[in-house]
């Protein structure tokens, strides 16, 4: 059965690809500057759903001697990429089109073609879009956060990208639409141009924000604060324990914590003791927080300092 992220970008990938054929036949067929922009756009993001879906797959690769912690970095190296192409391709195609058009404006032919087909784009990315927000939110009410704390502490980028994909896709199809609007009551042809620029921009500062936020997990980022607090309060009940010196956590990947632990343990304990204890330990923090999949506690000796 596909996970979220996996039916999201799955939604988005079906909805650009028809939106993407429409928007070009649009723009092939009344010259219009900003609906080609459209059209790269979409097809920018069908890439970018490909990607996502490549880089899931890859996640879900086993460990193995070369990467003994699995392979779940992958969607972040991914999704990466995918901001980096939104910004090199989309954002620069887009804007290239747009000064081109403003500097050797072209008569534009009969709008009604394009007024359709943004219409119907309208109404697929619509869907693509709320599917996105419905799949974001559930994430989202598991922590009770606001949106914008939860895109900036989520650890699986798959959802927020294609969220700001579809956002951004919204917005850029009102530019286009208002930009057309204009070109043809006004008669003022550069008016087309200027919306190709400024859809260029939208995904230009979009790819932007989609790189921040990756890239920190992409480098290695830690647990949420309250994992880390809820791992400090199990060893702090842990008989054995004097004091906890370190708790450090990594993402992995989104379904994968790694946590190591520096702890002083009590003087004169057995073996056997310590093995109860650390075994103790690593159960409850798996079984509270069950994306901790590998636990590694070190003993430090109070005396050497």
């Amino acid at each position: 059965m596909a996970s979220g992220s996996q039916k999201v970008i799955i939604a988005a990938l079906i909805g650009n690809s028809l939106i993407a054929v429409t928007k070009f036949f649009a723009a092939f067929s009344t010259g219009s500057s900003a609906m080609l922009s459209e059209g790269v756009h979409s097809l920018v993001d069908t890439g970018n759903q490909v990607l996502l879906l490549f880089g899931l797959s890859r996640a879900k690769k086993p460990a193995n001697e070369r990467f003994p912690f699995g392979h779940g970095k992958e969607i972040y190296f991914w999704s990466f990429v995918v901001s980096i192409l939104i910004f090199a391709v989309g954002a620069g195609i887009s804007i290239y089109e747009g000064i081109h058009h403003i500097l050797h404006p072209s008569e534009l032919s009969d709008p009604t073609i394009n007024y359709i087909v943004l219409g119907l784009a309208m109404i697929f990315e619509g869907g693509a879009l709320y599917f996105a927000v419905v799949e974001f939110n559930k994430v989202r009410g598991k922590t009770k956060m606001s949106a914008l704390d939860a895109v900036k502490k989520g650890k699986d980028p798959t959802l927020f990208v294609v969220l700001f994909e579809d956002s951004a896709a919204m917005l850029g199809l009102f530019v286009a639409f208002v930009g057309i609007w204009l070109a043809h009551q006004t008669g003022i042809l550069w008016f087309d141009g200027a919306a190709s620029v400024l859809i260029g921009c939208i995904l230009g500062g979009t790819a932007i924000w989609l790189a921040y936020e990756t890239k920190g997990l992409l480098i290695g980022e830690s647990a949420n604060p309250e994992i880390v607090d809820g791992i400090k309060g199990i060893l702090g009940a842990q008989k054995g324990i004097v004091k906890t010196n370190e708790v450090l956590t990594l993402h992995m990947g989104p379904e994968f914590i790694l946590v190591n632990m520096s702890v002083e343990f009590a003087d004169k304990q057995k073996t056997g003791e310590l093995e109860n204890i650390i075994h103790t330990i690593t159960k409850d923090i798996k079984v509270k927080f069950p994306r901790v999949k590998r636990v590694f506690i070190e003993a430090e000796d109070r005396s050497v300092k």
